[in-house]
C-alpha cells in the first residue's frame, strides 16, 4: 500500500509538472540592441542566445528603461517604475515600495519553487531583499554594481560565501544545481547575469581572443568609442553565451525543453559607445539605443520557432505576459502598465492589436514616449 501511494503521489507531480511550464529568465546587465550575431553584430558569435531567436519569438521594438533598477521593477511587476518608488541605482532609490507584488510571488504561491542567481538590485536589507519577494533561493548579490569578478564573496540567502572562479560561470553553475534538484517540480529560474556591467573582466580564454582584434563596425559616434573595452564586452558577451548554453543543455538533458518558457532581455542600452545599428544613445539615455533591448521568448510546440512580433513591447509587459502563458494567477491587485503579449507570442498575428504607448525616463529630466505606427517607431521627447 504505501508504495502505491508513493508511486500514486509521484504520478501526480509529473502531471502537475507537466501541467505548469517550468520559467527561465535571463537577464544580461548593459548589453545592447547591438551586442548579437543574430541583431547583425559580425564581430562576436552569440550562438546559444541567437538560439532562442530563432527557435521562438524575437521582438523588432523592445524596450526597457535607461539603466538597471528600473528596468527590473518593471519586469518583476508588470507597472513603471516610478508608481514603484523606484527612482535611482542606489542610495535606497533602487527599492520597490513594500506593498508591490512581484510575479515571483505569484508563480510561488501556484507552487512553483523560485530562485534567483545572479544581480538583483532592488534593494538589500529586508524587506527588500529578494527572499522577501517571492524568491524561496537566492545566491548573488543585491547591490548594482560587483567589484571581483573573480573568486568573488556572495550572498547564499542572507549569508556570505566565499567562491571559486569566474562569477557568471559559478552562478549559472548554482542555477544548474537549482534546476536538476527540482526537476519533478514546476521551477521558476531567474538568472540576472552580472555581465557585461563593468568592470572590465574575464577570463583569459575569453579575452585572448578578442585582445588584438580589430573593431569592423564602429559606434554611432566612433570618435567616442574604446577600442579594449569593447572588446572586453564582445569577450563577457561570449563567456555569458557559453553559459546560457549551459542552462539549455541542462533543459535538454533532463527533457524539460518542451516544458519551459525561456526568457531572454537586457537592462538596458550598451554601457560605453559601440555599435548599436546606428541608432543614437547609450546607457542612461532615453534615445533608442539606450533603451532598446532584443527580447528573445522560447516554448517549443506553443509558440512558433523563428516568429517575430512587431508591435511596440516593453519590459512592463513581460510579468502579465508569463502569467498568462503559464495559467498563474496573479497576486497583488495594482492596476498593471503592462500588456499580455501572450495573443501575440501564441498566433502571430497583429491585426487587432491596439496601438499604444511606451514611456521611458531618467532621471528627471529626461523622458520619452514611443508609439510604432506599421513600420515606424516614432518618438516624443520632453525635459
Amino acid at each position: 500500500m504505501r508504495l502505491f501511494l508513493a508511486c500514486l503521489l509521484l504520478v501526480v507531480v509529473r502531471l502537475t509538472a507537466a501541467t505548469q511550464p517550468n520559467v527561465v529568465v535571463m537577464l544580461a546587465d548593459d548589453a545592447g540592441w547591438g551586442d548579437y550575431s543574430f541583431n547583425g553584430n559580425r564581430q562576436l558569435s552569440t550562438p546559444h542566445i541567437d538560439a532562442l531567436a530563432k527557435g521562438g519569438a524575437h521582438f523588432d521594438r523592445f524596450f526597457v528603461q535607461p539603466v538597471c533598477s528600473p528596468t527590473r521593477s518593471e519586469f518583476l511587476t508588470g507597472r513603471y517604475h516610478r508608481r514603484l518608488g523606484v527612482y535611482g541605482v542606489s542610495t535606497g532609490q533602487e527599492r520597490m515600495n513594500l506593498d508591490e507584488k512581484t510575479f515571483a510571488d505569484s508563480f510561488k504561491a501556484a507552487g512553483y519553487v523560485t530562485g534567483i542567481f545572479g544581480k538583483w538590485h532592488n534593494g538589500s536589507q529586508w524587506p527588500y531583499h529578494p527572499l522577501a519577494r517571492g524568491f524561496d533561493t537566492f545566491w548573488g548579490y543585491t547591490s548594482g554594481h560587483w567589484g571581483e569578478y573573480f573568486d568573488a564573496p556572495l550572498e547564499h540567502n542572507g549569508v556570505m560565501k566565499s567562491s571559486k572562479g569566474y562569477i557568471v560561470d559559478v552562478l549559472t553553475e548554482k542555477a544548474l544545481q537549482f534546476i536538476d534538484r527540482n526537476k519533478a517540480k514546476p521551477f521558476l529560474c531567474y538568472v540576472p547575469f552580472t555581465t557585461p556591467h563593468s568592470p572590465w573582466s574575464v577570463p583569459p580564454e575569453d579575452w585572448n581572443r578578442f585582445k588584438d582584434k580589430p573593431i569592423t563596425q564602429t559606434a554611432t559616434n566612433p570618435k567616442d568609442e574604446e577600442a579594449d573595452a569593447t572588446r572586453c564586452v564582445w569577450a563577457m558577451l561570449e563567456n555569458q553565451d557559453r553559459n546560457v548554453g549551459r542552462i539549455l543543455a541542462k533543459l535538454k538533458e533532463l527533457n524539460l525543453e518542451n516544458d519551459t518558457i525561456v526568457v531572454y532581455f537586457s537592462d538596458n542600452g550598451p554601457n560605453g559607445h559601440r555599435w548599436t545599428g546606428g541608432m543614437k544613445g547609450t546607457k542612461a539615455s532615453t534615445d533608442e539605443g539606450g533603451v532598446r533591448s532584443p527580447l528573445f521568448i522560447r516554448w517549443p510546440g506553443k509558440i512558433d520557432a523563428g516568429s517575430q512580433v512587431k508591435p511596440i513591447a516593453g519590459a512592463i509587459d513581460l510579468s502579465p505576459t508569463l502569467h498568462a502563458l503559464a495559467g498563474v494567477k496573479r497576486v497583488g491587485d495594482k492596476p498593471l502598465d503592462g500588456r499580455d503579449l501572450a495573443p501575440l507570442l501564441r498566433t502571430g498575428l497583429d491585426a487587432d492589436w491596439a496601438p499604444r504607448y511606451i514611456f521611458n525616463s531618467w532621471p528627471t529630466t529626461s523622458a520619452c514616449a514611443r508609439k510604432r505606427t506599421a513600420s515606424i517607431t516614432a518618438a516624443t521627447f520632453s525635459t
